[in-house]
């Protein structure tokens, strides 16, 4: 489960992340890379071309999603050649990140900013708390007075994957989902009622699991699948037309792949002779699930919306 998370993470940010088209990125590797931004010396500067337009670093990526930088990091700064000096800027970097993305309602009380840091300045930081290296003056040898957990380089390393997969959802969870709402969804405001399911309640705290703005799609996509169940699939000669269905969730309600076909209908009816009336509509092997989802992938093949959906 974990690993089809962080996929689907990585091709979302890879896809929509960055103001000039597309960046692929690898969790937790190149978001590493991207915040080390090592200061060069005058003789590396002679040797070092620029290359415009593929040097996007992680805080350039936060600026594009969020709108405005992070309160005193910019979105591309230089760091101190010296290592201990490195892990220390960074060190205070992931702490300043960390601390504004709680500010703005993320959960992330398990990540340390210790976890976000490569291997080799992770083991800097641990030999800088144990003692073993002396560090900066301003340090006086200790970053902090929270607990240290010294790990070996493979748990680190699955530590670190996991704390960059849950830094990347909490962003997602902050700056982007916030931009749905029922203004962006016209049809959620029509008088027209759903009799036949239960109603999702819109109050910021009536639910301990999702957001207002997770329940706001949870609604569109009852409303659409019951308006469309019965439309897309009328001549259906593969179980009939679908029952009607509660969808209180994103992964088990979606399964068949008929709720995302009933919301492709809404706005592509033109596709549902072609794709989505070959469904199965009351799938209940294997086979008859892969077929729906290569069909759901084709339709959004057919209308040109590429976002490297695996079956």
């Amino acid at each position: 489960f974990f690993q089809k998370t962080l996929c689907a993470v990585q091709s979302w940010f890879t896809l929509f992340g960055w103001s000039r088209g597309q960046n692929p990125i690898s969790i937790p590797h190149s978001l590493r890379r991207d915040v080390c931004i090592v200061q060069l010396t005058v003789a590396q500067e002679k040797n070092f071309k620029r290359k415009v337009g593929k040097d996007k670093g992680f805080y350039e990526m936060l600026l594009h999603l969020h709108g405005q930088p992070i309160p005193g990091i910019a979105a591309s700064q230089s760091l101190p050649p010296d290592p201990v000096e490195r892990m220390f800027q960074l060190h205070w970097q992931h702490s300043e990140l960390l601390s504004f993305l709680k500010s703005q309602g993320a959960y992330l009380p398990h990540v340390m900013p210790e976890f976000l840091l490569s291997p080799e300045d992770y083991e800097l930081w641990t030999e800088v708390n144990t003692g073993l290296r002396v560090g900066s003056m301003r340090s006086s040898g200790k970053l902090s007075s929270t607990p240290i957990f010294v790990l070996e380089r493979k748990a680190f390393e699955a530590m670190s994957k996991r704390a960059w997969t849950d830094v990347l959802l909490q962003i997602f969870k902050v700056f982007v989902l916030p931009r749905v709402t029922a203004r962006i969804f016209p049809e959620l405001s029509s008088s027209e009622s759903l009799q036949s399911i239960p109603g999702i309640k819109s109050e910021p705290l009536c639910s301990n699991v999702y957001s207002r703005y997770e329940r706001t799609v949870l609604v569109w996509l009852n409303k659409h699948y019951e308006k469309n169940r019965q439309i897309v699939w009328k001549d259906s000669r593969r179980g009939g037309i679908p029952p009607t269905r509660w969808i209180v969730n994103f992964d088990q309600d979606l399964l068949d792949g008929l709720v995302l076909a009933a919301q492709i209908a809404a706005y592509c009816p033109y596709l549902i002779p072609t794709h989505f009336i070959k469904m199965y509509t009351n799938p209940g092997t294997h086979e008859q699930f892969l077929h729906n989802s290569l069909i759901l992938v084709k339709a959004l093949h057919a209308i040109n919306l590429d976002i490297d959906v695996k079956v």
